[in-house]
């Protein structure tokens, strides 16, 4: 798992250089502002645990450098800084037992972006990828119901250790993409984004004589940014 987010990383570094060494037009854009979303959670569990889709609010901070026009697309590079709440809810059908994890992150995703459209005024689709890795802020279970051993008893496989058990890796890496329309005004930048983030780092111990074999966020993401020009190339016109 590890050497494929250092594989993510470096495609996203080969890819920023490629941009750079490409012959097209240069720009120097430098863009900011904020994003705030929704995000439907589920942590990709072996042995399995049946769930829902877990919601919760993610908002931050997002930066976007755009360098090159290479025939009609615009190359750039994104960087944010975003408070996302993770971790599971469980889909009981055995009794009328509930249970909620709460597991809060500061995550930063790094991403190539590619668009096509207008710059100044219009319309441009996008899309984005890169890897993306996440810092531990706090969880909280919410249990409901009996939860007493002749419930869980009841639970598929007898799996139940996950309800008292810690998170172990604070730290987190992934790979995210997604695609998204952008329209740019005199104000600034409006975009309507969706993304999904593969976890491949575990919340909890993998070893041999761990309960989990995979414990791995993955993360289905929709997000409205608004960004606004700091550093803006001089054009003439609103060409493609």
């Amino acid at each position: 798992m590890r050497k494929a987010f250092l594989i993510a990383i470096a495609a996203c570094c080969i890819g920023t250089s490629k941009v750079y060494g490409q012959i097209g037009e240069p720009r120097n854009d430098l863009a900011i502002g904020f994003n705030a979303g929704y995000t439907l959670n589920q942590v990709m569990f072996n042995p399995t645990i049946q769930q829902k889709f877990k919601g919760a609010p993610t908002f931050g901070f997002t930066a976007r450098y755009t360098c090159e026009k290479y025939f009609k697309s615009l190359c750039s590079i994104q960087l944010e800084v975003n408070y996302t709440n993770l971790g599971w809810e469980e889909l009981i059908e055995t009794s009328d037992d509930t249970y909620k994890r709460d597991i809060n992150y500061i995550q930063i995703p790094l991403l190539a972006r590619m668009g096509w459209g207008y710059e100044q005024k219009g319309a441009l689709f996008y899309v984005v990828a890169g890897p993306q890795v996440g810092f531990y802020l706090g969880d909280k279970g919410h249990k409901g119901g009996l939860f007493n051993d002749s419930t869980l008893n009841l639970r598929p496989g007898q799996v139940n250790q996950q309800y008292d058990m810690p998170v172990k890796n604070k730290f987190e890496y992934g790979i995210t993409a997604g695609a998204g329309l952008e329209v740019n005004t005199k104000i600034g930048h409006f975009l309507l984004e969706g993304r999904y983030y593969y976890g491949l780092s575990d919340i909890f111990g993998n070893g041999k004589k761990d309960v989990f074999g995979r414990s791995a966020n993955g993360t289905i993401v929709v997000k409205a940014s608004y960004l606004f020009d700091i550093v803006r190339t001089r054009r003439t016109s609103n060409k493609k």
